[in-house]
């Protein structure tokens, strides 16, 4: 029985082989576009699930309320994990652990790589893949590292590396005591690393961890049968326990939320991260899909006349309903399972520059059973609805009047057919809209006013050769012409780490709380990064660094006087500082965010980790080759690795990027398929008025006349399609912006180009086809009966 039908399927495809391949290519598309995306959805979703224990994994979130604004940190005190162990019962295994980038050499080379620094029982929490070494044995000794199989050949090759060494820093060197496999891709950013070493080394260097400054993650695997609702509750006020006046609550934050979760709003609860673009565009690909599958449906429909006969006469020779609904299924399967062949082919074409967009090394393996059931079910579920409408519709005939030839006067088929093409031309008008309005929300963060020099900023790590070389750097590379300016820096002016509560000046509410980041600071950092000073005085670059005297941002000098905080002293415990300027406002951390939060900056005298050089941009090429030749001569040894400001903007709205580039190509694959759709309608529209047409003409029609005749109705339904997408375009754009502060506002010119732009494409793709009947010659067409 289903031989029979596989048959009658493919014998009815093959006598339609042009409407066919339009059904099969535009399936296909719909198909590869969902393909790609639940590739991507699942790669998202699996986030960290190379730990076998991840949801039993944790870290610990530090929660502080300053004035009416929550934040949370992942950074902890150094003295928690040993205080969690002693006195939580049901804690379990605790780490610390701090991220650095480090210089490590061998023989010739020298490499910078990420890595942390942790304690013993990491490997408990982490259950790591030893490739050469044992985790029981991996810390034995103080400097001694675990590698990654990716840096053990970055610097040997293949083959044994244990008790090999290598100088951290081009000082101390740290013996390989273990090899462990490379982490896959979807883990968590933050948490990648291609080296361990004892935390102790760290600790060691870094005396103020003793004290309760919050600057490194702490790590936690709760016992087995623990209480996480109890271990809270317990972390909320620990802290209070050893310090009474401190404003941090504890938390554990599972690692199964790490990636789509992880961001927070103004009140402190968490709010979706990554997962709102999964979803999105999960949604989205099924909406392609579901255009792919309404193509189908209108075809199939409008072709029903052509075989109309047929079902008649099956029907009159004994064929039951069901049996034909059947045979139509059959039908539409077929040539989902055809579209799957040819999507397979497409994803293979497509996914290396998906790749590229997305940032990602996905794979269709189909020997994964998870990758060909999903590829089945896609294939079956889009057979079974593109077919569902078009088997009850044709199996509905009467088959006295189809044999007769009386053409049934329901209008209902055309009416679903109108219908889906208003569904398909409205999400492609939204989809437009929606691509217009990313892009020009990127723009408008790209070209705002940051309050530095963000084009012209470069930097490099500053190590102990640059701090002491500095002045001589800097005489040789401003003297060359290679640069304008430098300066030193605890962090860049894009991303300020280190802030603070306990701040105080004249009239404050002490009760009343402020978080304030704190940068330090060389004399020239506010010529160098291009900042507007815009009362007081910039540091004195002849005098030696005071941190008694600072310079403050705009948001922070309203704060302690909105008329002049110029020589305003400040004071936090037993120190205090008097304002020396005030500098406008500059975007840092919070690149969409429309408030800046307060700041102050510290002429140190050390605690610097950047090097900032400011150069032409329209020289970048000259002014590099200059910094490199002078950093061989102060800094040997040390790779130049340049870090642009322009570049870390743009790492900053990756996700906005690769919303605004997918946004654009759904639209063009909704707008094809929709295309697709209408082409085959029109051709079938124009077939059916081939006589019609004939007459017209020999009763004088005009070719453009017939064109206009036949395409009116289609542009109606564009226009319906309009008035439906704008209202729901504008409600989606107004939700999106919200997310942020600083935004775009909606133009209504928008709407109206992308409408016109509907109009243009539905326009040109029926007009082809109303073209190309209205040139054909009306005798051939009237001498047919």
């Amino acid at each position: 029985m289903l031989k029979n039908y596989i048959k009658i399927a493919w014998r009815n495809i093959w006598n339609n082989k042009g409407y066919t391949f339009l059904n099969i290519f535009g399936l296909a598309i719909g198909i590869t576009c969902a393909a790609l995306i639940l590739l991507w959805i699942d790669n998202e979703m699996s986030y960290n699930e190379y730990f076998a224990d991840y949801e039993d994994i944790y870290t610990i979130k530090n929660t502080q309320t300053y004035g009416d604004e929550t934040f949370v940190f992942e950074a902890t005190p150094g003295p928690l994990a040993e205080l969690m162990r002693n006195e939580i019962p049901g804690i379990g295994n605790v780490s610390r652990s701090a991220s650095s980038e480090s210089l490590f050499s061998h023989e010739e080379k020298n490499i910078h790589q990420t890595g942390k620094y942790v304690e013993p029982e990491f490997f408990e929490i982490f259950e790591l893949k030893f490739i050469q070494g044992d985790p029981s044995t991996a810390f034995h000794d103080l400097h001694s590292i675990v590698v990654t199989e990716s840096m053990a050949r970055k610097f040997f090759g293949s083959g044994d590396v244990l008790n090999k060494t290598l100088r951290l820093n081009q000082g101390q060197s740290y013996v390989i005591t273990a090899v462990i496999e490379d982490l896959p891709e979807n883990i968590s950013p933050r948490f990648r690393f291609s080296w361990l070493s004892p935390f102790k080394n760290y600790e060691n260097a870094n005396e103020w961890l003793q004290g309760w400054n919050n600057a490194i993650q702490t790590y936690v695997k709760p016992e087995a049968n623990a209480d996480i609702v109890s271990l809270n509750e317990t972390l909320y006020g620990f802290i209070q326990t050893k310090l009474e006046d401190s404003e941090s609550h504890l938390s554990l934050y599972p690692m199964d939320r790490w990636r789509l979760y992880n961001e927070f709003d103004k009140n402190g609860l968490e709010k979706e991260g990554i997962f709102k673009y999964v979803r999105l565009f999960g949604i989205i690909a099924g909406i392609i899909l579901i255009i792919a599958c309404i193509n189908f449906m209108n075809l199939a429909t409008a072709r029903s006349e052509k075989r109309a006969r047929e079902i008649g006469v099956r029907k009159v020779l004994g064929a039951q309903r069901k049996m034909l609904i059947v045979q139509f299924l059959s039908e539409s399967v077929l040539l989902a399972f055809l579209a799957t062949l040819l999507s397979i082919a497409l994803i293979y074409i497509f996914l290396p520059p998906f790749n590229d967009l997305v940032n990602k090394q996905l794979i269709l393996d189909l020997s994964d059973p998870l990758h060909l059931g999903a590829l089945l079910m896609i294939t079956i579920i889009s057979g079974i609805f593109a077919g569902s409408f078009p088997s009850y519709y044709l199996s509905s005939f009467n088959p006295v009047k189809v044999i007769k030839g009386i053409k049934s006067k329901s209008s209902s088929a055309a009416f679903i057919r109108k219908g889906l093409v208003v569904f398909q031309f409205s999400i492609s008008i939204i989809l437009i809209i929606a691509t217009v309005l990313v892009y020009q929300q990127i723009n408008h963060v790209k070209n705002r006013d940051l309050g530095y020099d963000n084009e012209g900023l470069v930097f490099l790590p500053a190590n102990e050769n640059i701090k002491k070389n500095f002045q001589a750097i800097s005489n040789e590379l401003i003297s060359s012409g290679a640069a304008n300016e430098l300066s030193l820096s605890g962090h860049t002016p894009v991303n300020i780490g280190s802030n603070g509560g306990g701040f105080q000046w004249p009239g404050k509410d002490p009760e009343n709380d402020v978080l304030v980041s704190m940068e330090s600071v060389s004399p020239s950092y506010i010529k160098t990064s291009g900042m507007e000073l815009i009362s007081g005085q910039d540091f004195n670059p002849n005098v030696e660094a005071n941190e008694s005297q600072v310079i403050i941002n705009e948001t922070l000098a309203k704060m302690i006087d909105k008329e002049n905080a110029v020589g305003k002293v400040i004071t936090r415990g037993d120190s205090q500082a008097t304002v020396r300027g005030v500098v406008k406002d500059f975007v840092y951390n919070n690149i969409f965010g429309n408030e800046t939060s307060p700041l102050i900056l510290y002429p140190s005298s050390q605690d610097f980790n950047h090097l900032v050089i400011n150069i032409d941009p329209d020289k970048r090429s000259t002014a590099v080759s200059a910094i490199e030749r002078v950093m061989e001569k102060y800094n040997p040894g040390y790779p130049t690795e340049l870090i642009y400001a322009d570049e870390k903007l743009e790492e900053f709205m990756s996700n906005e990027n690769m919303v605004g580039k997918l946004a654009a190509i759904f639209a063009g694959l909704a707008i094809i398929i929709s295309c697709l759709g209408l082409f085959g309608l029109a051709a079938f529209t124009a077939e059916r008025r081939i006589k019609e047409i004939g007459i017209r003409k020999v009763l004088g029609a005009s070719v453009g006349g017939i064109t206009t005749l036949l395409s009116v109705d289609f542009m109606k339904l564009v226009l319906i399609s309009c008035l439906i997408a704008f209202p729901l375009a504008w409600w989606f754009a107004r939700n999106w912006l919200e997310n942020y502060p600083y935004r775009i506002d909606i133009s209504i010119w928008i709407f109206v180009v992308a409408g016109l732009l509907a109009f243009l494409i539905a326009f040109f793709t029926v007009s082809f086809q109303a073209l190309k009947a209205a040139l054909t010659n009306p005798i051939n067409n009237l001498r047919t009966e």
